[in-house]
């Protein structure tokens, strides 16, 4: 008999979990789960290989087939799409009626679903025929996932193995609190959104342009947090849009404001660049930026390797972008490093492997035809700013005006070319050093361009000797040049138009050292 559930809230309408369905994709600390509940006292229900792997582990597992008294049909495609199971998901057994409902029908209730989609993204990104892509649209397990979401007033759900451990710790407690319920629910909803989102993306991309841009309109996701843990945030992405907005999570916990602000600036770093690049980022300003040799044998893990070396130390906890697939070496550097986001344009189905084993790291896909924004957006107070995005052409080394000094020979002038673009991905005031296409020092987001030389020369170390500098907007004075001279920089590059840009030209000629104007500034706050 199934007895309505007494609603105390001195106890936090806390319900003890006694039978829990278990079907997921993911099998990572899936066997010390199922033992944990089964120490507790829980009976598991579970389907297909997941119940082969809790079975090989010595757990017993009631088959949903026996719970149906149906069995597993059309490939697997229908298993848990049964009265019997989402009966049980969603009597609500506060109400006397529900709980006399499933008592004559003979139906059980569940206190806990533990339920990882098909590997649909995952799919997608190694390169799979349709036919397979189409068989990990998952039909079941969104369905019972909504479902116990929907009646977390009596259910648990659980769609990720990294909240295994608060809710193992809330059974050995004596049950799972309401608190905790309504969380997982947020973030299994948030989860079926992201998938969901992720399908729709992939049909779109093999439908007309015209019948993917559709009404416009934005859909809010939720977010982790804002900026800091006490704020609320939410993604509002637009349907039609091609963006980072549209990027798809193959793996790692819900995305944070900050890590989808770092990881805009990432892609805008890298994009600049048409050689295989690669950025690391913290709050919004890079940590490194590099291009890959000539030469290198795998040119986007070396790109990382040059990126990563110019400040490692920052780069701890960062973002890291880049602008051609992530092979096998770039992962295994990565996956040394304690990183929050990774974002690229794919992912060697080996990468992913590696990658996926760390996992709080979030690993996001960008959409196969990305676009880069055509306005952007800065709300003030009352209102909001509105401006064409700021872009690079061709960066033409032979339009500067070389201001003092010899000309730059090739290989100067390449790194010149280089810290130009690269400049304009750091926050004003911005002083970018380079040498061999990688950045080597930065200094940025000063509130005066001379402490940005002097960070940039600090960090920058025994590096600065025989490296070249660019800065984002003109040199009011001579002493920001001079820190970069003193220390032993070879070359600036800079926009000019300064009212004193006689005195900083002197201290170039001075040092005997090249300067170019290119005419054009790159503030970015």
């Amino acid at each position: 008999m199934t007895t309505a559930r007494v609603v105390n809230p001195g106890d936090a309408d806390v319900v003890p979990v006694r039978r829990a369905l278990l079907s997921v994709s993911d099998k990572h600390g899936l066997v010390d789960l199922g033992a944990s509940l089964v120490a507790a006292g829980v009976e598991l229900v579970s389907t297909g290989s997941t119940a082969t792997t809790l079975r090989a582990a010595g757990l017993s597992v009631t088959e949903v087939s026996e719970v149906t008294d149906f069995p597993e049909s059309l490939d697997g495609r229908v298993k848990t799409l049964h009265p019997a199971v989402h009966g049980g998901l969603l009597a609500d057994l506060r109400r006397e009626q529900h709980a006399e409902e499933l008592t004559s029908l003979g139906i059980r209730p569940f206190e806990l679903v533990v339920s990882s989609l098909y590997p649909f993204e995952q799919t997608v990104a190694s390169g799979a025929d349709d036919e397979a892509i189409v068989e990990q649209i998952d039909i079941g397990g969104p369905a019972m996932v909504r479902a116990a979401a929907k009646n977390f007033a009596n259910v648990a759900v659980v769609t990720a193995p990294d909240a295994y451990a608060g809710v193992l710790e809330a059974v050995a407690q004596g049950g799972t609190s309401l608190e905790l319920r309504r969380r997982l629910a947020a973030t299994a909803f948030e989860r079926i959104a992201q998938y969901d989102r992720a399908i729709a993306d992939w049909f779109a991309d093999g439908a007309d342009a015209t019948v993917r841009s559709g009404e416009y309109r934005f859909v809010e996701t939720p977010l982790r947090y804002g900026e800091n843990a006490h704020q609320a945030a939410a993604l509002w992405s637009d349907p039609a849009g091609r963006g980072l907005a549209q990027a798809t999570q193959l793996h790692g916990k819900e995305l944070s404001y900050n890590n989808m602000v770092d990881a805009d600036a990432a892609v805008r770093a890298v994009l600049d660049f048409d050689e295989p690049a690669v950025a690391v980022m913290k709050h919004a300003n890079p940590c490194g930026i590099a291009v890959a040799p000539a030469h290198a044998v795998d040119p986007i893990a070396a790109a990382h390797r040059l990126a990563n070396d110019c400040d490692p130390v920052s780069a701890f906890g960062g973002v890291i972008a880049a602008n051609r697939e992530v092979t096998l070496g770039m992962a295994e550097a990565v996956a040394g490093i304690f990183t929050e986001v990774i974002v690229a344009p794919s992912y060697a189905s080996e990468a992913v492997t590696v990658l996926s084993q760390r996992k709080n790291l979030r690993i996001l896909v960008l959409p196969r035809d990305f676009e880069r924004p055509t306005r952007e957006f800065k709300q003030v107070s009352g209102g909001v700013l509105v401006q064409d995005p700021d872009r690079y052409g061709v960066v033409d080394p032979s339009t500067w005006t070389l201001a003092a000094g010899p000309a730059a020979d090739e290989a100067a002038l390449a790194d010149l070319a280089f810290a130009w673009r690269a400049v304009r991905s750091v926050k004003s005031n911005a002083i970018l050093l380079a040498a061999g296409g990688a950045s080597v020092g930065i200094g940025m987001g000063q509130v005066n361009r001379v402490d940005s030389c002097h960070l940039a020369v600090q960090r920058a170390g025994s590096r600065v000797e025989g490296s070249v500098a660019a800065s984002d907007a003109f040199f009011p004075f001579a002493d920001g040049p001079e820190v970069l001279l003193q220390a032993g920089v070879k070359a600036i590059v800079q926009p000019g138009g300064s009212m004193r840009d006689a005195e900083v030209i002197a201290a170039a000629e001075a040092a005997g050292v090249t300067m170019y104007f290119t005419g054009e500034r790159h503030f970015f706050h």
